[in-house]
């Protein structure tokens, strides 16, 4: 049973990650201090619809880690699942901050990419920790792939930019090891399909929204 102290930190996370009010534990990751600031304007929109994908992202995860963290079984898993979510906060509060060096803002339709991915890790959690395992993991390789793309297409001289990404594919890449080493359990082709489907979608949408 979902304890009340539990369900008022989820919601508090929530408030938090929508309002913009996260902040990191971690400092920014490194980049020279002139970086982004020679960028043309197309570069900087650019780089400023990218770190907006990658912002709703963040936004997903903590919706994803809130939820199945909820409905573990096992309290070192629940553990696990907090701990993640507060790294992940770190990269919520970095591409928070290089949008506004950017100029440029979150996507307006956050609130519903948040209940969306909320609602999804609540399924994923009920089903067992084995297929909660298993989601993240897939997940997390799926975003490495994304964040992978992302500094093809960064321009070069956005250094401050391409390290946050780096950093980001660096965490994710662990965080989808660590899934695998707690058992995570394969998902079926047919639901990663439409994991990769539904990605396209919010990638797509939040790029311009």
């Amino acid at each position: 049973m979902i304890q009340v102290d539990a369900l008022l930190n989820a919601a508090d996370t929530a408030l938090r990650t929508l309002s913009g009010g996260a902040r990191a534990a971690r400092p920014l990751p490194t980049a020279p201090e002139t970086a982004g600031q020679e960028l043309a304007p197309d570069e900087r929109r650019l780089s400023g619809a990218l770190m907006r994908v990658n912002h709703v992202g963040e936004v997903c995860a903590q919706a994803l880690y809130q939820a199945q963290a909820l409905t573990a079984r096992d309290p070192a898993l629940r553990e696990a699942m907090n701990q993640a979510a507060r790294e992940e906060l770190d990269h919520l509060a970095w591409t928070a901050q290089r949008l506004e060096e950017l100029g440029d803002r979150p996507s307006l339709l956050n609130p519903l990419w948040y209940a969306g991915a909320f609602a999804i890790g609540l399924v994923a959690g009920r089903a067992s920790d084995a297929v909660s395992l298993g989601f993240l993991s897939e997940t997390e390789r799926q975003v490495e792939q994304h964040l992978d793309s992302h500094l093809d297409r960064l321009p070069p001289q956005d250094e401050r930019s391409r390290a946050i990404v780096a950093q980001m594919k660096t965490d994710e890449a662990r965080h989808a090891q660590h899934a695998d080493e707690a058992g995570a359990q394969p998902l079926p082709r047919a639901v990663t399909g439409l994991m990769r489907a539904a990605s396209k979608v919010m990638t797509f949408t939040a790029h311009r929204i």
